[in-house]
């Protein structure tokens, strides 16, 4: 569980707390928080929201993979 700042979205709010603006994280945190739409694209601050159990991604950079490759 964690509580919004003000100008939190759902994205920035996953990233936040687990690293992950990821569909399958936004989905994850819609279903657990049913009336979280109700707030608007900008959430107000002080909102408790349930987080998913995922896991947060790893900070290592990816090598990028082009179709030349």
């Amino acid at each position: 569980m964690t509580r919004t700042i003000a100008g939190d979205s759902v994205n920035r709010l996953l990233w936040r707390e687990l690293r992950r603006d990821d569909d399958a994280a936004e989905e994850a945190l819609w279903a657990l928080n049913p009336g979280l739409a109700a707030y608007g694209p900008l959430l107000p601050a002080g909102v408790e929201v349930r987080l998913p159990n995922l896991e947060r991604r790893s900070r290592e950079a990816r090598k990028a993979v082009t179709a030349w490759d």
